[in-house]
């Protein structure tokens, strides 16, 4: 009877180390942000459509120690600290063009919030997803590549 219980006990073991493994190796916990243009693809739990241009898209680019990129209707521009998996964004600055359509509208209210609420990151292969302080996602973003 002891003999199929320990069998049982490795078999979970070995089973949970192998997922944590794959775990592992799949989302990244200090990788780089820099030098991509990331799209946005959701805000909140609303996806987010990508257009035929790729340059009207909301996405952000960190590079040094400024985070830069487009709103869906404006410019904008911010300082952001990053160390290990924690994401610090902002104060942000952006140009005050009018956005009439309402939707996109909502939309760059969101994404702006969602950037400066952002308090930690993480990546699984080429999306970045922002998560506020209890790791919840604010938005999911893609580099392309």
């Amino acid at each position: 009877m002891r003999q199929p219980a320990r069998l049982a006990a490795s078999a979970i073991v070995l089973a949970a180390t192998t997922l944590l493994a794959a775990c592992a190796a799949s989302v990244s916990l200090d990788e780089p942000i820099e030098g991509r243009d990331w799209r946005l693809t959701r805000v909140g739990t609303q996806p987010v459509a990508l257009g035929g241009d790729p340059q009207r898209d909301a996405q952000v680019r960190f590079d040094g120690a400024r985070v830069s990129g487009f709103s869906g209707c404006n410019q904008l521009t911010g300082d952001y600290e990053r160390s290990g998996n924690r994401l610090k964004i902002g104060p942000l600055a952006a140009t005050r063009m009018a956005c009439t359509d309402p939707t996109r509208n909502a939309m760059e209210s969101s994404f702006v919030g969602a950037l400066q609420g952002t308090a930690s990151y993480s990546l699984l292969g080429r999306q970045l997803s922002l998560n506020d302080s209890a790791g919840r996602t604010l938005a999911v973003l893609d580099s392309g590549r």
